[in-house]
C-alpha cells in the first residue's frame, strides 16, 4: 500500500531550472561554434572546400533547430511568423531572379542544395534565420517598435554586406559581371524592414538567449571568410 505520509518531491527551485537552461544553452552555443569553426577552417584552408559546402544546409538546418527549442511558448501566431517569414523570403528571392527589379541580376548556384523555381529551398530558412534573430537583438533597444524595425533591417543588411563576397566565392549565387550591385542592398533593406515590421506586429513571446549567439557567430563567419579571399 502507498505511504500516506509519502509527498511528491517539490518543484525545483527557480535556480535550478536556470542553471539547468544556462547549460542547455552552453551546449548549444558549443554546437553550433563547433559546426561555424569547422566549416570556416575547412572552407578557408582545406584543398577541397566542396567537402566542407556539402555541410551548409546542415548547419543552417541545425541552427534553425537549435533557435526554434530555445524559444518560449511556440504558440499558434509562432509557428504563423516562422512559416509566413519563410514563404515570403523564399518567394522574394524567386521575384527577384526573375525580374531583377529587386536586388539586381543574379541567380544560384548549387552549394545551397535543392532549387525550386530556381531557388534554393534553404533560402526561405535563411531569411527566417536572419529576421528572427536580429528582431529578437532589436527588442533589447527601449525603441518604439517602427525603430526597432529600422535598427534590426539595419543588421540583417550588415550581415549580407559580410555574406556576399563569401557566397559570390563558393557558388551560393553569382552577380552580372561578378559585380554586386547597390540595388541588391537597397532591396535587402526594403524586404527586411517590411519583415522586420511584422515581426513586431505579431505576438509572441520575443526572447531568445540564443539568438544573439547565432548572430554573432554567423557575422564572424562570414566576416572572416571574406578577409581571407
Amino acid at each position: 500500500m502507498p505511504d500516506p505520509t509519502y509527498q511528491l518531491p517539490a518543484a525545483a527551485p527557480a535556480d535550478y531550472r536556470a542553471a539547468t537552461q544556462q547549460r542547455r544553452l552552453r551546449w548549444a552555443q558549443g554546437v553550433l561554434l563547433l559546426f561555424h569553426v569547422t566549416g570556416f577552417a575547412g572552407l578557408a584552408f582545406s584543398k577541397d572546400p566542396s567537402f566542407f559546402l556539402r555541410f551548409m544546409p546542415v548547419t543552417m538546418l541545425l541552427t534553425l533547430g537549435l533557435l526554434l527549442a530555445f524559444q518560449p511558448q511556440r504558440t499558434a501566431a509562432f509557428w504563423s511568423f516562422c512559416v509566413v517569414t519563410m514563404l515570403a523570403g523564399f518567394f522574394v528571392e524567386v521575384v527577384g531572379i526573375r525580374t531583377n527589379l529587386l536586388f539586381g541580376q543574379y541567380a544560384y548556384g548549387s552549394a545551397l542544395g535543392v532549387k525550386w523555381l530556381g531557388v534554393p529551398l534553404l533560402i526561405g530558412v535563411n531569411w527566417l534565420i536572419v529576421t528572427y534573430t536580429t528582431g529578437i537583438l532589436a527588442r533589447y533597444l527601449p525603441l518604439p517598435n517602427f525603430v526597432r524595425a529600422l535598427v534590426a533591417a539595419v543588421l540583417m543588411v550588415g550581415l549580407d554586406i559580410c555574406i556576399e563576397p563569401v557566397a559570390i566565392r563558393y557558388d551560393f549565387w553569382h552577380w552580372q559581371y561578378d559585380v554586386i550591385p547597390l540595388l541588391n542592398f537597397k532591396g535587402w533593406f526594403a524586404v527586411s524592414l517590411i519583415l522586420q515590421v511584422y515581426f513586431n506586429r505579431v505576438e509572441f513571446s520575443k526572447r531568445n538567449p540564443l539568438a544573439p549567439f547565432v548572430y554573432l557567430v554567423q557575422l564572424l563567419f562570414f566576416f572572416g571568410l571574406g578577409m581571407l579571399l
